[in-house]
């Protein structure tokens, strides 16, 4: 049976974070508004959870799911390492739309599905999200839609989709910005833009001091 609070009102938002923080370091799904759109998420470092939300999405492996974190500082400890470009889009962009692949580092003990070695990482602009995950710690977080549906900018259109499969649903209202991210990959020898959502290709380059046509194949 899934609980939905409504984070929009201050007497309702605590018992909602507190739950949600309970319900996730339990095992169990979440939904929560993000900047972007809302997100279905879990602790990071449960591999059940995370095949649980997989699940949920009607996703396979091939798909695995990306991390938010509630503070900048956090990609130190997930990071292989550090490059200047990822640390200019942190400073730049953090908290906010855009997402970074990055190599992870090898000690880490999470399964977020078939990443190769990689993962995406994300810090959101939104106070719900970020009191949870600096409860929690990070977390993997996937928009809140079955695979192939659009999507949820609303708490409703999260509840359509996923049902009881979440535990508790924080509903902080329509999400801000309505689009994903921007997913920018600096894994290889230059940076590349993988999707261009929220933040523009060129409000990239412009951070990174390059032609924006060298980000996009």
């Amino acid at each position: 049976m899934s609980t939905v609070f409504d984070c929009t009102d201050e007497e309702t938002r605590s018992a909602g974070i507190q739950a949600a923080v309970g319900a996730a370091k339990a095992g169990r799904l979440i939904v929560t508004p993000t900047d972007t759109v809302y997100g279905i998420g879990c602790n990071a470092f449960d591999a059940e959870a995370v095949t649980d939300l997989l699940a949920a999405k009607h996703r396979g492996r091939d798909m695995p799911v990306p991390v938010l974190v509630g503070s900048w500082h956090s990609i130190d400890g997930l990071v292989l390492s550090v490059s200047a470009a990822a640390r200019s889009l942190v400073e730049a962009f953090w908290p906010g739309s855009v997402s970074l692949v990055v190599e992870q580092a090898p000690s880490l003990a999470w399964d977020l599905g078939d990443t190769s070695g990689t993962v995406m990482l994300r810090m959101p602009l939104h106070p719900v999200a970020i009191e949870v995950l600096r409860a929690v710690g990070p977390m993997a977080v996937s928009s809140a839609n079955v695979s192939g549906r659009p999507p949820a900018i609303t708490c409703d259109e999260a509840l359509e989709q996923l049902g009881d499969s979440v535990s508790v649903y924080l509903d902080g209202g329509r999400a801000p910005k309505g689009q994903p991210s921007t997913i920018v990959d600096i894994t290889g020898a230059s940076p590349r833009v993988l999707r261009e959502g929220a933040v523009t290709t060129a409000e990239v380059a412009e951070v990174l001091d390059v032609d924006p046509a060298s980000l996009v194949d």
